[in-house]
């Protein structure tokens, strides 16, 4: 099941910028490029991280999406 996210929705709504948002997660901005388009899945530890610097809960950050059969 793919794992998707909303992160760049949540990003831009508060007004913040990616390379601020990589530089206090202590990320490239190339890692979290990736991470928006869900070409990469972030690390247990910088998921926690994401959802905690957005102050929401996890299933507003990510999605867990059911496979099509």
């Amino acid at each position: 099941m793919p794992v998707k996210n909303n992160i760049q929705k949540i990003r831009k709504e508060r007004g913040i910028k990616q390379i601020t948002m990589a530089e206090d997660l202590q990320v490239t901005r190339q890692t979290f490029t990736a991470i928006e388009k869900n070409k990469y899945n972030p690390s247990l530890e910088l998921a926690l991280k994401i959802i905690k610097y957005f102050n929401l809960p996890i299933e507003e950050v990510f999605i867990l999406e059911e496979e099509k059969k």
